[in-house]
């Protein structure tokens, strides 16, 4: 690694004793409030040189940042803006990293670490791991956040193509494509997996070189271009669903899998992807699946769970006749169902004192923010309002949730 990488960063003036200090003085004065004209003078009273009081400033409210992502970890390690928006968090990393270390594997190729969060947890479980980016800054900082989190024995990391790199000394691969391009302004999504990096034929090809391969993707990839064989999982972190990981060779265990963390405890449910599930009356109560539930195709094993029922097989809301607790979807009791329309619904929603509404919606082309303005509600009550459309009519649904 070069200097330059480190410079580019920004992260040059940190690495001496001076360096670090400066980092400590910057986390205090944010802890105090983000003002970034006093904090800059506060830093220049305290001796810093204004590349070295920019530098830690910068370093200190990403590492604020990315504690919602990787913890106490955040502290130690450093980040660029675009590197902690596309970090894994920790949770998720260290789970699947528990998972190949447990399948036997020993030394594995990270194929675009980006800056680290993967190659950390690998390293962590027990694994060598072969880290790889690209970017020449990346890999610079990703060496950084081995060494400052004492893994750098069992981390070695290479800035190189990963198309190119020698897997012969491997026994599993992850792999992370970057699904992201700099723009002159600002970062954009790339949907065409052809344009990854690396492109989505090499990723595909992973599993005939190594068998064990582990692929990281975004929630919304596509069933059609996964690998034959493999096992498509979507992972979702209280509520929000944050990426899907494809299991390749023997590594892989079931055709889908959802996967639902939330309060430290990690749900899972199981199945092929391909099962139906009944359809019948609207009930009592209204299960919402979470969406992880959803990508992964497992709506007719969540309806069997709960035995419940659609009211229309294109709309993903499961019913039931009996409240129901389960970590894969939320329930909600169906009060009254009320006259579909703007006008009828703030007519109904103003009789019942309702002032705070969740808006939820399938099968229908509303934006629930829009609608909420246009209701101009007031009142003290709260409620959840369905819409959906169940056969060929849209239908309102009043609802309140149940709680556990």
């Amino acid at each position: 690694m070069h200097d330059a990488g480190v410079d580019a960063t920004g992260l040059g003036p940190l690495r001496d004793a001076e360096g670090q200090r400066a980092l400590t003085v910057a986390a205090s004065l944010l802890a105090a409030g983000d003002d970034p004209l006093a904090n800059a003078a506060a830093m220049r009273a305290e001796g810093f040189a204004a590349q070295v009081a920019s530098a830690a400033l910068t370093q200190a409210r990403l590492r604020r940042r990315a504690r919602a992502k990787v913890g106490d970890d955040a502290d130690l390690m450093y980040f660029t803006a675009a590197g902690l928006e596309q970090a894994t968090r920790r949770v998720v990393a260290d789970r699947r990293a528990e998972r190949i270390a447990g399948s036997g594997v020993q030394r594995i190729a990270d194929l675009g670490c980006g800056i680290g969060t993967d190659m950390i947890a690998l390293a962590r479980a027990g694994l060598q791991v072969l880290a790889v980016d690209i970017d020449p800054v990346t890999a610079e900082i990703a060496a950084a956040n081995a060494r400052s989190l004492g893994l750098a024995d069992r981390i070695e990391v290479r800035c190189a193509d990963a198309t190119t790199v020698d897997l012969s000394g491997v026994d599993a691969v992850f792999c992370d494509p970057a699904r992201r391009v700099s723009g002159p302004t600002r970062e954009r999504r790339i949907f065409d997996p052809s344009a990854y990096s690396p492109p989505w034929a090499f990723v595909r090809g992973l599993p005939e070189r190594v068998p064990a391969t582990v692929v990281k993707a975004a929630p919304g990839f596509d069933h059609a271009l996964l690998p034959e064989g493999a096992e498509a999982e979507w992972v979702s972190v209280a509520g929000d669903l944050v990426e899907a990981t494809l299991w390749c060779g023997p590594l892989a265990r079931v055709p889908r899998r959802a996967a639902i963390i939330r309060d430290g405890a990690v749900h899972e449910l199981t199945g092929s992807g391909t099962r139906t599930a009944p359809v019948g009356d609207i009930g009592r109560y209204l299960i919402d699946p979470d969406a992880a539930v959803l990508r992964a195709h497992l709506l007719g094993e969540l309806a069997e769970s709960v035995n419940g029922r659609l009211a229309d097989h294109r709309i993903a809301y499961v019913f039931t006749d009996s409240p129901v607790h389960t970590p894969f979807a939320r329930c909600f009791e169906v009060r009254e169902q009320l006259p579909f329309g703007r006008k009828h619904l703030r007519v109904e929603l103003r009789r019942r004192g309702i002032g705070r509404l969740e808006i939820r919606k399938r099968g229908l082309a509303v934006d629930p923010d829009e609608l909420r303005r246009d209701l101009r509600l007031g009142g003290t009550g709260e409620a959840t309002l369905v819409l959906a459309r169940f056969g060929q009519r849209p239908t309102a649904l009043l609802c309140h949730a149940v709680p556990g």
